[in-house]
C-alpha cells in the first residue's frame, strides 16, 4: 500500500526587513502544525537564523536543502534561494530586501508549477523595493495571475470566521476606479466568487452582498449613476444565471449595522471600500486567498511591519491562519472535483464489466444531477 504524503507547503521569506520571518518562525515554536503539512519555506537560513537570533525565538530543529524534492516530512524545511549574502536592515526598506524577496517568491511559483509544493503561502512584500523589470507588478495577485493563472483572471478574496471580502477592482489608483467598473467585469467577479465560495470554502448556495460605488447608492441618480446602469443589472444579470446575490447596499450603513451577517461574502467596488472594515473586524485573523488560479495561494492580511520589526511583538495569527486556510482549500478542491467529475459514471455505470449498461429505470427514480 502506497503511503500518502503530507501536504507541502510553500512559504516565501517576504521582505527580509520586515516581519516575515518572525511571523513565520513563531508559528513553528510548536511541532503541532507539522501534524497537517510539511513546510517548505523559501529564502535564507542566514537571514531566518538573524532573525531567530535578535528575537531570541526557538523553533524546531530546521532541515537546509537547495532543493525542495529532497525535504524531510516532519520537519520545518528552508529551501536556500540566495547566493549571495543578505545585509538585513531592520525596518529599512532596501532593494536588496526587494530582489531577495523576488528571488524567493520566483523559486516558490516555479516549485509549485512544477508539482513540487502543492500549495502557496506568501509573507508580505514591499511593493516599492521588489518592484525591478522582472517584477513590474502591484502586488503578488497580479504576479500570480500572470505567472499561474494559464489565461484565468485572479479574484482577490479576504477571508475570516467572521467576514469574506472579495473585490471588482485591486490594486489601482482611486481616481481609475469608477472608470474601470462595467458590468461585464461585475458579472465576472459575481461568477468567480460564487464559484470560489463552492468549490475552495465549501459553501453551498452562497448568499453574496454587492455593495454600491457611491454614497447612499447614488441616491437614484442624484450624487452617482453607477449603481443604476452598471452594478443592478450586473446583479440582474447574475440572479438570472441562479447566482443568490443582493444589492446594492451603501457600504457604510452596511458593515455599521452588521448586515455582513447574513451573507456567506461581500463584494466590493474597490480596494479601500471592503479591505477597511474588513481589517478592522478580522485584523489579526484576516486572510488573502488568489482564487480562481489553478493553484492554492495564501497569505496573511497585514503588510511588512517596519515599525515593529525587531521588536518581537509581531501577531503570527494571520500567517497561521493563512496556512490553515491553504491546507482546507487544498483538500476542498479535490473533494469538489471528486464529486463534480464524470457524475454518470460514477453513478450508474458498473466499472467492473466490459459491457457497461446504463439502467435508464434507475435514472428516472433519482433526483436530477447538480
Amino acid at each position: 500500500m502506497i503511503k500518502e504524503r503530507k501536504i507541502r507547503i510553500g512559504i516565501t521569506q517576504g521582505d527580509t526587513n520586515g516581519v516575515g520571518y518572525e511571523v513565520i518562525t513563531k508559528c513553528f515554536i510548536s511541532n503541532d502544525i507539522l501534524e497537517l503539512c510539511t513546510p517548505i519555506i523559501y529564502g535564507s537560513s542566514k537571514v531566518m537564523n538573524y532573525h531567530r537570533k535578535a528575537l531570541g525565538i526557538q523553533t524546531t530543529q530546521v532541515n537546509i536543502t537547495r532543493n525542495a524534492g529532497y525535504v524531510k516530512e516532519n520537519a520545518v524545511n528552508i529551501v536556500e534561494t540566495i547566493n549571495e549574502e543578505v545585509k538585513v536592515e531592520l525596518g529599512q526598506n532596501s532593494k536588496q530586501a526587494g530582489k531577495a524577496a523576488f528571488i524567493a517568491l520566483e523559486a516558490a511559483v516555479s516549485d509549485l508549477k512544477k508539482g513540487v509544493i502543492d500549495v502557496l503561502v506568501t509573507a508580505p512584500i514591499n511593493k516599492e523595493n521588489i518592484h525591478s523589470e522582472e517584477f513590474s507588478f502591484p502586488g503578488h495577485t497580479e504576479y500570480l495571475e500572470a505567472s499561474l493563472g494559464d489565461g484565468e483572471k485572479a479574484l482577490m478574496i479576504l477571508c475570516s470566521d467572521k467576514l469574506r471580502v472579495a473585490l471588482v477592482t485591486t490594486h489601482i489608483p482611486v481616481a481609475q476606479v469608477a472608470t474601470t467598473i462595467t458590468q461585464e467585469l461585475i458579472l465576472e467577479k459575481l461568477r468567480a466568487l460564487d464559484k470560489s465560495l463552492q468549490r475552495d470554502f465549501d459553501v453551498q448556495k452562497p448568499r453574496i452582498a454587492v455593495l454600491g460605488l457611491n454614497p447612499h447608492c447614488g441616491d437614484n441618480g442624484v450624487i452617482g449613476k453607477e449603481e443604476k446602469e452598471i452594478i443592478e443589472p450586473a446583479i440582474q444579470q447574475a440572479n438570472d444565471d441562479h447566482i443568490l446575490c443582493f444589492g446594492p447596499y451603501p457600504a457604510d450603513g452596511f458593515f455599521g449595522n452588521d448586515q455582513y451577517r447574513r451573507f456567506d461574502a461581500v463584494l466590493a467596488m474597490y480596494h479601500d471600500q471592503g479591505l477597511a472594515p474588513f481589517k478592522v473586524i478580522s485584523m489579526d485573523e484576516g486572510v488573502n486567498v488568489t482564487a480562481e488560479l489553478p493553484y492554492v495561494r495564501t497569505s496573511p492580511d497585514h503588510g511588512t511591519g517596519y515599525d515593529i520589526a525587531g521588536q518581537g511583538i509581531a501577531n503570527e495569527q494571520s500567517m497561521r491562519q493563512a496556512i490553515y486556510t491553504a491546507i482546507d482549500i487544498f483538500r476542498n478542491r479535490q473533494q469538489w472535483d471528486e464529486m463534480h467529475q464524470n457524475p454518470l459514471k460514477k453513478h450508474y455505470f458498473d466499472k467492473g464489466k466490459d459491457n457497461v449498461v446504463l439502467d435508464l429505470t434507475k435514472i428516472e427514480d433519482e433526483e436530477p444531477l447538480g
